[in-house]
């Protein structure tokens, strides 16, 4: 175990789990280097179905170059139909080729239009629309450029193979904490937690300047000099002078200072509810995160295991539903350990059946016993949170839920050139996995 990156370290992930150098280099060269297939667990009927009944056309898009929701305005204008008709299971950014579900509400295959870096196969038709439900999981073909020492990988999944705890002789299986990894809070500029710890604490004028200040090296030198501004005058008005037309989500907050022209607590509220909806759930969500990654630092500090519980952790089971060879841990079905059930569920464990959770926190938060307990209790009196604190406005609110400590998956490398193939279920980050094979700065790993 080393420290991690200090930029992983902002966000909560104190550690590497492997002691091995990393093999360098830096992923997303190219868009082809970083191949993403969902796993989805979706039927269809077959074109020829009545479409009163299935009304819902389902093709497979495999993109380069396309974010999902720039395809999907691209689909709906080319179609002459809303955008609320188009839907999609998962989000996948430009940066790569992606091979996910789509579904469209009333259209029919010779509908559809041929596009620039996408590659359509219709499938058939289905009586509603594909949902976020529907993802079960991602697999991934990641290529290594440029790797300083590729025959590192094969000592790093060694010690990640230990980690994991499945070790059977038949197929390599490896395991990480399931951290958020650094897209969850801003890659170049991981701020979101910041802003989010300060909505839950109430202080909405401590979120709203965290968000339009705290400038780093890696934005532009107009976009430091406008966030320094802004922070050192509160000129609401000059600063919209200031900051560039493409931050338009800082700019949106300024319009709404400006207008209101005063410094209450509301009027701070206020110009975030200005934001997107599901950028204010982001900043809360990213919170939780930052405490999440907390503790699973802190566990992996004090040395205790990921794999299997202890008395006082809190378990989910597996979801039945999943893919062939996809662990998916389902979060709805948990249960406390007790010191008569630590070796009943440590078997589930090592079966790939049960999973220790920690929590991503909020009004309905029942925390662990024992160790795991203190660990979580510890990270919440850091952070001056309570599970009452996310009983907020509006889409700042969060009943909470928990998430599984330790992500497992089949792995499959080659050396010329540096290729890893694994999949992972839905939530769960490739960069975290490929953070320990790397070992670089997260502005490297995409």
């Amino acid at each position: 175990m080393r420290r991690a990156h200090p930029t992983e370290q902002a966000v909560g992930i104190h550690h590497y789990v492997t002691g091995t150098d990393g093999v360098g280099g830096r992923l997303r060269n190219r868009d082809e280097h970083f191949r993403v297939c969902e796993l989805e667990r979706f039927s269809t009927e077959p074109l020829e179905v009545r479409t009163d009944a299935y009304p819902h056309l389902v093709f497979r898009a495999t993109l380069s170059g396309w974010d999902t929701n720039d395809f999907a305005s691209r689909l709906s204008d080319a179609l002459g139909v809303s955008r609320e008709r188009v839907s999609w299971a998962g989000t996948k950014d430009k940066y790569a080729v992606t091979t996910q579900l789509f579904s469209v509400y009333g259209a029919d295959p010779e509908d559809l239009p041929e596009v620039n870096g996408a590659e359509i196969e219709v499938l058939g038709r289905a009586g509603r629309s594909i949902e976020f439900g529907d993802l079960a999981g991602n697999a991934f073909e990641l290529v290594v450029s440029d790797p300083d020492a590729p025959g590192n990988v094969a000592a790093i999944t060694d010690e990640l193979e230990t980690f994991g705890g499945l070790e059977d002789g038949e197929k390599t299986t490896v395991g990480v904490p399931n951290f958020f990894g650094q897209q969850r809070f801003g890659s170049k500029r991981p701020v979101t937690h910041e802003v989010g710890l300060e909505i839950v604490r109430g202080n909405w004028e401590g979120a709203v300047m965290a968000y339009l200040g705290n400038p780093t090296e890696a934005e532009p030198e107009s976009t430091r000099e406008a966030r320094t501004f802004v922070a050192e005058s509160r000129d609401w008005g000059e600063s919209l002078e200031r900051f560039p037309n493409r931050l338009r989500y800082e700019r949106s907050l300024l319009h709404g200072l400006a207008e209101a022209d005063d410094e209450r607590p509301e009027t701070f509220r206020a110009a975030l509810e200005r934001l997107p909806s599901n950028l204010q759930r982001l900043f809360v969500h990213a919170a939780q995160s930052y405490a999440f990654n907390r503790m699973l630092s802190e566990r992996l500090e004090r040395g205790l295991p990921f794999d299997r519980p202890l008395e006082g952790d809190v378990v989910c089971f597996a979801d039945t539903d999943a893919p062939d060879g996809l662990e998916l841990p389902d979060v709805d079905r948990e249960q406390r350990v007790t010191e008569k059930r630590v070796r009943s569920v440590t078997r589930h464990c090592e079966r790939g059946r049960a999973f220790v959770t920690a929590p991503l926190v909020g009004t309905e938060t029942d925390l662990a016993d024992g160790e795991q307990g203190e660990i979580e209790r510890a990270v919440l009196d850091e952070l001056d949170l309570e599970p009452a604190d996310f009983d907020l406005p509006g889409e700042f609110h969060s009943t909470g839920t928990r998430r599984a400590i330790l992500v497992r998956t089949d792995l499959e490398y080659d050396l010329e050139p540096l290729t890893l193939s694994f999949s992972l279920p839905k939530g769960s980050y490739a960069t975290v996995l490929m953070r320990e094979y790397l070992k670089v700065d997260p502005v490297d790993l995409g």
